[in-house]
Formats: C-alpha cells, structure tokens, sequence
C-alpha cells in the first residue's frame, strides 16, 4: 500500500475544477431546480455546489467567513454555464437562516434542494471539551440542519412542492471517534433528525437522506495530510487503501438530488473506502 493516495486511482480533487464536475455530472438531470449548499466555500461543499450547477440547477451559495471562497465557487459555476448567488449566513443563527430561505426565494422564486453541508469539529479528550466547543459543533453540526431544514420545509409544505434534503454528516454517525466526543454526539443527532423526519415529512413527498464521508481529501485533513505516519496508519485502516475526493461525496448528493432517487428516503449513504467495516483504533 503506498503511503499517501496515489494520482492513478484518484478522481480530480479540486472543487472548482470545472472539467471534472462536467465529466461525471448528468447534464441537465436538475434543470428547473435550485438548491441551497450550506458551507460552499471549500471543500465537500463547494464541489456540491459546482456539481449540482453542472446537472442544471441554480444554486444558493451559503459561506460565513470566507467570502473569497465563495466567490471562486460562484466563478467556476458561471464559467460552466451555470447560474448561483452568494448569500452570507450563519446557519447558527435564527436570523440568518430566515434571511438565506428568503433570499433565495427572493432571487429565484423557489427552492427545490437543500444541502445541509456546513459543519465543524473540534478535538479535545472528553473530560478536557470545554462548553464553547461543545455548543459550536452541536450548534452548527445538528442545530443549523435542523432549523434550517425547518425553515426549507415550511415553504414547500406551504406551496404543496416536494422536495430533497440531504444532510452531509459523517461515518461518525455511527463510528466511534475518540478524542472527538461533541463531533460523534452531533453526527449521530443528525442521524436520528434524519430519519425522523423522512417519516415525517414523507407524506409531504419530501425526501431526507444523509450522505456520510469517511476519510475526505479536503482544506480540514491538511494536518493528517501532512503527517505521513498518521497518515498512512488510517490508510492502513481503509480497504480501499486511499482517501476520497469531494468530487465522489458530490457525486452522490447529485443522484439524491435528482429524479432517479425519487423513492430513496429515510437513509445514510457511507462514502469510506470500507473503512468503518475494518476500523481499528489509531
């Protein structure tokens, strides 16, 4: 197993390369739709953003600090073709989420997809996690999804419109992650949220599912990236034997976004390489 991922088995990784969202996208698979991708300045999110413009849909770019990044993914879709708006909002906040549901409705007069995306970690051994930290991951990972999902679903139940809400959570939703207690208790909240409400909101043909990446080359891992022991001591846990690009993670939002998956709810999609199938403790 080589110690790092190797380039001849790795999708493109970066999120704004137009070429590899075109090479993979369904053209045209969500034209009409719009979407809103929480966290869409780097990373998962940004490939999701770019990819979901790629198959046809006019995309809500969310971000809250790094104005910079969104507009890159705002470039890249309007180099493919593609039709997106920026809206800065902090899904922690009430306000804020009201503000993003309206603007997108204000610029393109529905919604159709929500992408709950935006999320963060924060590492500390259990008895040291401080209640700041606590309540930051817990607030965006799990309280974010959840009222603005809320917020989503109250205008398509009010305009009878059906609807997909796909959270990005984690293998942590169901793998233990030591050292990170805050992180698994939001990802396994999000879990149950998630199939909760596809019974719930069933009825209303609305449709909840969550994508759950393992280990993702993304802006967030480049302290494992650049650790080559550590590194490839999780390589060693993953049959595959590489990490995943956010490109794949897109790939599968894109398909739970779409008509083909019109009778897929109530589930979590694992993107790992089999790694929760053969995980052992660092």
């Amino acid at each position: 197993m080589s110690s790092e991922p190797s380039s001849s088995n790795q999708l493109p990784n970066q999120p704004t390369d137009i070429n590899a969202a075109r090479k993979f996208a369904v053209p045209n698979r969500l034209a009409g739709k719009v979407a809103i991708v929480t966290g869409a300045s780097s990373g998962i999110g940004q490939a999701i953003a770019i990819r979901l413009a790629a198959e046809g849909a006019k995309v809500v770019i969310d971000y809250i600090g790094r104005a910079e990044g969104a507009e890159d993914t705002s470039q890249a879709i309007a180099q493919a073709g593609g039709t997106a708006t920026i809206v800065q909002a902090d899904v922690t906040k009430l306000e804020d989420i009201e503000k993003l549901v309206a603007e997108t409705y204000n610029r393109f007069g529905r919604g159709d997809i929500l992408v709950n995306n935006a999320g963060v970690e924060k590492g500390a051994d259990f008895w040291e996690v401080t209640e700041a930290d606590y309540d930051l991951v817990m607030n965006v990972n799990l309280k974010g999804a959840f009222f603005l999902s809320q917020a989503f679903v109250r205008r398509l139940i009010a305009a009878k419109q059906p609807g997909r809400i796909i959270n990005i959570s984690s293998v942590h939703e169901d793998m233990v992650f030591p050292h990170f207690a805050s992180y698994a208790a939001s990802k396994g909240g999000l879990r149950m949220l998630m199939r909760n409400l596809a019974v719930e909101l069933g009825p209303h043909n609305i449709a909840v599912n969550n994508v759950a990446p393992g280990a993702i080359i993304t802006p967030i891992n480049k302290s494992l990236l650049d650790n080559k022991q550590q590194l490839q001591a999780l390589l060693n846990n993953i049959p595959l034997g590489r990490m995943g690009t956010s490109a794949e993670v897109a790939g599968l939002v894109a398909y739970l976004a779409s008509e083909e998956a019109g009778y897929v709810t109530g589930s979590t999609f694992i993107l790992d390489g089999g790694l929760i199938r053969n995980y052992h403790e660092q």
